[in-house]
């Protein structure tokens, strides 16, 4: 049976259950959230060949210092370094699974490309949601802030929001300051916290804790209902590097230092 099946199997199941997780969307909705979370990090962790492992050139510099200062051997850092260029492609991911979260939560809807990110089906609502608090300079935090300011505009009787899932306290505030020089301030253009922005679509004052405490047991049920196979995908670059030093004879260290930087002078004689 392939893994569509299983995963079928287990949202009909849900279908005829009172909500397992959260009590502001359905089990079916949060598990399909979850789902392509997953497809994400497949994805991420598959396009990590040699290849493109070395798009951006490998700084083996600061891997040296990485090594030798943190007493790690050297394929355990190539390890942790190819980890942290998947880490980096999936942030982006998570912020589309908070999306597709609150564009659960009946009412809502995601923007789908469309400027925002969440929008209320009535046009009261729209919001830009950022990950992280620091995500934005300050160009982007003013085209942004224009941005809002124009679907406040637009649609008179809307609230706009930047939502900062993971911000540094909980607030729920007019946005208004200097951003590159100029005064900013709008009526109905708000800065607000992912908790505080979770409440006030589900109207559940604990909505993104109730997320956090039941995310290990919906993922857990979403892992069990996938098929082992799918879940072995991994990336190929740390192999493709080992093959390379079987030949050469070189550490793999060198190895990546040559094939980044043969052409400096010198480098060719490792």
């Amino acid at each position: 049976m392939n893994e569509n099946h299983y995963f079928s199997k287990l949202i009909k199941l849900l279908i005829f259950m009172k909500n397992k997780y959260v009590d502001f969307i359905s089990d079916e909705h949060f598990l399909d959230c979850v789902a392509n979370l997953h497809s994400a990090y497949l994805k991420a962790k598959n396009n990590i060949t040699k290849k493109n492992f070395y798009t951006n050139k490998v700084d083996t510099i600061k891997l040296t210092f990485d090594a030798k200062f943190n007493d790690i051997d050297e394929e355990s850092l190539i390890q942790a370094e190819i980890l942290r260029q998947i880490d980096k492609s999936i942030n982006n991911s998570i912020g589309t699974f908070h999306e597709q979260i609150l564009g659960g939560i009946n009412g809502f809807e995601v923007g789908n490309l469309s400027g925002f990110d969440i929008k209320a089906k009535d046009d009261t609502l729209f919001a830009d949601i950022k990950n992280k608090h620091n995500t934005m300079n300050s160009s982007s935090a003013e085209a942004l802030f224009q941005k809002l300011s124009r679907y406040a505009d637009t649609y008179k009787k809307s609230k706009c929001y930047w939502v900062q899932v993971l911000a540094k306290s909980s607030f729920c505030e007019l946005w208004k300051g200097e951003i590159n020089g100029k005064e900013y301030s709008h009526s109905r253009v708000y800065k607000i916290s992912g908790d505080q922005f979770y409440a006030l679509l589900s109207g559940k004052e604990n909505a993104l804790f109730q997320l956090y405490k039941n995310l290990p047991i919906a993922v857990k049920d979403y892992l069990n209902s996938v098929e082992k196979s799918e879940l072995a995908k991994e990336n190929s670059a740390i192999d493709e590097i080992k093959i390379e030093t079987e030949t050469s004879k070189r550490t793999i260290l060198d190895q990546i230092t040559f094939e980044n930087y043969s052409y400096y002078l010198g480098f060719d004689k490792l």
